[in-house]
């Protein structure tokens, strides 16, 4: 059964205080045990886990900007405990849907007209529900089959004061491990990112432009907006079904075309990094749709990052250092990346490449790379806690935080179609086009 949302600032502002003061209290209690007795590190962790559950159960139920900032801290684990990390994944499923008449009066108020006047019907169960809308099935009275997202309400003007909060929260259960300069950046990265995919008009037209930027792709199929049907807050798209990953199955696709779809994804993702400058910035499950003749359908063009030039080069020359072991080369390139503190000495090279070793084994050979099998996400899990040797030396590379984001998405969709494919020769042709691939 759906819950009445709270969609008032008031009503915000109170439950997301409420979640901070009893942080902070769980996180004043830990330390006054650790100082009288000491604390083991299990004793830590049951406490960081259960303040962690505590603001994944408050943004999940709130919704908005404070749960889709959620989602992203569960995929970039470096400016989070482990416990937190874990426990915000839950916010990536399907969030519980909102009451059917809130939404109904939320298209009605945007678009103006009675709702039988706008479709021939529109389905009450959604189609789907996430962080800041949710998508209804429907039709218009011209036989057009559509979706359509309607934000919910209050979301969008609470986003500033949502987001202190969480911050404030964070800070107060001694979370955010990062110098305020960092945090202000980054905060200040994600909140401009939400402003934009809160913005209807600005996704309908980011729709457009990567419609525009993939049209020689014909495998590549982006719904096209329903312009007379669109606004702000509420935007209605031609329905374009393909087969969610979970049905990507023996039945229907063979291991061939499963890689083909591993090439195709990979070729998308290089192209919107390294030719368009410009890429789909929130790669999970749910964005993406797949069919038999291998065909990708993407949706949900509301979180889109375009990126500097300097920003693609620098991503692109350290790539090209790590794949040749050049360390030393490596370490100036996350400086220009923004990840590495520039006034710190350079990193012991043995750190450099015991990541590289990790993060290398999909490329690191000619014969296809089986992602069913890859454990390389545990490997990555298990050396974690070396981050926090050199701490000081790295900071969140705010301007590159969407394409680490789009990375990792990839590779676990990769994973779930369970692609055996080698992507090295292909990388190396996108690294060696260099800044002339880039369009402007």
């Amino acid at each position: 059964m759906s819950k009445k949302p709270v969609t008032s600032r008031g009503g915000r502002f109170l439950k997301l205080a409420g979640m901070t003061a009893s942080v902070a209290g769980q996180y004043a209690g830990q330390r006054a045990r650790r100082l009288i007795r000491g604390e083991d590190d299990g004793a830590r962790s049951e406490s960081y886990t259960r303040m962690a559950d505590q603001i994944a159960d408050t943004l999940g139920e709130l919704k908005g900007a404070v749960m889709k900032v959620g989602q992203i801290a569960s995929q970039t684990q470096d400016f989070l405990p482990l416990e937190f990390s874990e426990a915000l994944q839950k916010l990536q499923k399907e969030a519980p849907p909102m009451a059917f008449e809130v939404i109904v009066g939320q298209i009605e108020s945007e678009l103006g007209k009675p709702v039988g006047e706008l479709f021939e019907y529109l389905q009450e169960q959604p189609y789907a529900a996430a962080s800041i809308g949710q998508v209804h099935r429907a039709r218009l009275h011209n036989g057009t089959d559509v979706i359509v997202k309607v934000q919910y309400p209050g979301v969008d003007e609470s986003c500033d004061s949502d987001l202190k909060q969480l911050r404030l929260a964070l800070k107060l259960g001694g979370l955010l491990k990062m110098p305020k300069e960092a945090v202000d950046q980054l905060f200040g990265e994600i909140r401009e990112r939400l402003k934009e995919e809160l913005d209807y008009e600005n996704e309908a037209n980011n729709l457009r432009l990567f419609r525009e930027f993939h049209k020689d792709q014909p495998w590549v199929i982006i719904p096209s907006v329903i312009a007379s049907h669109s606004t702000r807050r509420v935007l209605t798209l031609e329905l374009v079904e393909g087969d969610h990953v979970s049905k990507v199955t023996p039945e229907h696709y063979d291991q061939a075309t499963i890689n083909l779809i591993g090439h195709r994804i990979f070729t998308t993702m290089a192209d919107q990094l390294f030719r368009f400058r410009c890429i789909h910035g929130d790669p999970h499950a749910g964005n993406f749709a797949y069919r038999p003749d291998g065909s990708i359908i993407m949706y949900d063009f509301g979180c889109v990052k375009k990126l500097k030039p300097e920003i693609v080069e620098a991503y692109r020359k350290a790539l090209i250092a790590a794949l040749a072991e050049d360390y030393e080369a490596l370490d100036r390139h996350l400086i220009d990346l923004g990840a590495r503190v520039e006034n710190q000495p350079a990193v012991d090279e043995a750190y450099y490449a015991m990541w590289r070793d990790i993060l290398i084994r999909p490329f690191d050979t000619e014969a296809p790379y089986d992602f069913a099998g890859s454990d390389l996400h545990k490997h990555v899990a298990a050396k974690t806690s070396t981050v926090f040797k050199y701490l000081d030396y790295f900071k969140p590379p705010v301007e590159s935080i969407f394409i680490d984001r789009m990375i990792a998405g990839h590779y676990w969709m990769l994973k779930r179609l369970g692609v055996q494919a080698a992507f090295r020769a292909e990388l190396e042709k996108y690294l060696a086009a260099g800044a002339d691939g880039g369009q402007s």
